[in-house]
């Protein structure tokens, strides 16, 4: 297998590929902390969360600068940085919705589908980093990739609903209902995020097969 010889061969390969891996657990740590901070409307455990994104964004320098200074074929370089990039949006995507609950108050009528959404984003984010370590080995991947969409798609039901709940919630102020659309868009807009990811994985394990 041509990535085999690729990570066999180079130092600096298997550094970047254990970074990638750190970065992209991370981020399943943070689904996950943000989780149980919604269900049990913590507010210190929110702001953890946006901690780990401060984490996050500095694995992702470390994994540009390492694939730049000559890990990696230069084909393969700016879609391996891509992937990074974008795994980076997620957490900034969850670092804004953290951001967005702690200006807020999320409704109680609105608070069940929530947690339904941030679990389901959890298990997206764990999803990708099996199809990581699935394209490392070689495997196929379209089993995985297919699982995430499914993951996205019941996130998209669901967004309907929260949607139609949020138009039954009282608002008396206009910035206070601007920070609850924010935060339900943020929140339901994640799954996107690492759907991309995901695709991208698609990409890179095609290019290096």
């Amino acid at each position: 297998m041509f990535l085999e010889k690729i990570l066999s061969h180079g130092k600096k390969e298997r550094e970047v590929t254990e970074d990638i891996r750190k970065h992209i657990k991370l981020l399943c740590t943070a689904c996950g902390l943000f989780r149980n901070a919604l269900e049990k409307q913590d507010r210190n455990l929110m702001r953890d969360v946006m901690d780990l994104e401060r984490e996050g964004d500095s694995v992702r320098r470390e994994v540009v600068s390492h694939i730049y200074e000559g890990a990696f074929l230069p084909y393969l370089r700016p879609d391996l940085c891509k992937f990074v990039e974008l795994v980076d949006e997620v957490f900034g995507l969850l670092k804004d919705t953290s951001a967005y609950y702690l200006e807020g108050a999320l409704p109680a009528k609105l608070k069940d589908d929530s947690v339904r959404v941030a679990l389901l984003n959890q298990r997206m984010c764990e999803m990708l980093l099996l199809t990581f370590e699935a394209m490392l080995r070689g495997e196929d991947l379209r089993e995985k990739i297919l699982a995430i969409r499914i993951y996205e798609k019941k996130i998209d039901d669901i967004k309907f609903i929260l949607i139609s709940d949020a138009r039954e919630v009282p608002i008396d102020n206009f910035w206070k209902g601007n920070v609850l659309a924010e935060f339900l868009s943020d929140l339901t807009s994640i799954s996107d995020g690492i759907e991309d990811a995901s695709d991208h994985l698609q990409i890179i394990h095609v290019a290096m097969t």
